[in-house]
């Protein structure tokens, strides 16, 4: 039996239908299920998606979940046997779901502007608002989350190109800068980044807000000018692209009008991932960014796909993750985005994860009932 929801439905499965499921170790994520549920009792539920999942139903997973003691995987895979039941995400078109990936990039940046440091990480300006249905005006879409504030009213926030030209400069906005705006473009595509100082020092900047307007691939402007192949497109093909041709970057990278501010946050723990979307570190290979207007961070899903096969040595990707942050280019109920981790090595990894996967989401007992 499945629940029909428009555009998908959840059709439930059994633990024996998951391929992978028996040798996967999910016992790495209770940490971070009970930063989730600090996250949601001390500080803000988690927004629910139009699947209709709340934190109410996740919290009995979760307060399971921290009176574990766990010694091997098999008693992981048995909590979550126990405590859950497993159902497929079924796209009522027939088409598969589909995974990319995401990691923390590391860039060399100056605290102050120079000849070599001219491009800025911009945090959130104070005339850039909220939108909902009580103040977004007539003429912004349902899409726009984020306005400007003026004297003439509510209105669109100015675009790449308009803050590329020099929209907020002289504001105080800029938390450093870096060398090329090639780099600055790609951590905006990933939401967070480790800056490195010409000193040492390390800091750390995460997702705050966004000008509002919809993301439009570059890559995908690409392929269709025929300047790279479908086959071969990736974010190292895409930089590689950029870097041969300097005197289209700045068209190139206007055609996504989507513009990203950050703020700054604690680099106590470098060991641990960036803070993002879910308010709780992300972990390398286990965290998953979804569709949150359809989905509810917190969720486990387990996702699988035959043919990724780089990020677990040549064998297909088989693991259980939770749902802990979203992306502007994350759209759909059964598409994802896989944190790869921080650094060089990670973004090599997560670079070219392009891959049709199987998405399955495990749901807490009581919340099973209302799909089954």
């Amino acid at each position: 039996m499945s629940e029909e929801t428009p555009g998908f439905a959840l059709q439930a499965i059994t633990f024996d239908d998951l391929e992978g499921w028996r040798t996967d170790d999910p016992s790495g994520l209770f940490e971070v299920m009970e930063a989730c549920r600090r996250q949601i009792i001390d500080i803000k539920p988690y927004r629910t998606g139009s699947l209709g999942l709340t934190t109410e139903d996740l919290l009995p997973l979760l307060e399971a979940a921290r009176r574990q003691n766990l010694s091997s995987a098999a008693d992981g895979r048995a909590f979550f046997q126990s405590h859950c039941r497993p159902f497929r995400i079924r796209r009522t078109d027939g088409n598969p779901g589909f995974v990319t990936a995401f990691y923390e990039p590391e860039i060399m940046v100056s605290a102050v502007p120079d000849d070599e440091y001219r491009f800025p990480l911009y945090c959130r300006p104070d005339d850039l608002i909220d939108l909902d249905a009580g103040n977004r005006p007539a003429c912004l879409p349902d899409s726009y989350a984020f306005g400007r504030r003026s004297e003439a009213g509510i209105e669109a926030y100015p675009d790449r190109r308009a803050i590329d030209e020099g929209f907020l400069a002289g504001r105080g906005l800029e938390i450093a800068w870096a060398k090329s705006k090639i780099e600055v473009f790609f951590v905006h595509v990933q939401g967070a980044a480790r800056l490195r100082y010409p000193d040492g020092t390390i800091g750390r900047i995460t997702y705050a807000a966004k000008a509002g307007h919809p993301f439009s691939a570059i890559g995908k402007l690409l392929i269709e000018r025929g300047e790279i192949d479908r086959s071969e497109i990736s974010m190292q093909a895409i930089r590689q692209w950029l870097g041969s041709h300097p005197d289209q970057v700045d068209e190139v990278l206007w055609h996504n009008r989507s513009y990203i501010f950050f703020r700054e946050v604690p680099t106590t723990d470098l060991n641990a991932g960036p803070i993002a979307a879910a308010k709780v570190p992300l972990i390398a290979g286990r965290s998953l960014a979804v569709d949150r207007l359809i989905h509810t961070f917190g969720f486990p899903f387990f996702v699988r796909s035959e043919t990724l096969v780089h990020l677990d040595e040549g064998r297909p990707f088989a693991r259980l993750m939770l749902a802990l942050d979203t992306g502007s280019a994350i759209v759909g109920p059964a598409r994802g985005d896989i944190f790869t981790g921080s650094g060089d090595e990670a973004g090599e990894l997560a670079g070219t994860v392009r891959h049709d996967a199987d998405f399955v989401i495990l749901l807490p007992n009581a919340a099973a009932t209302r799909f089954a």
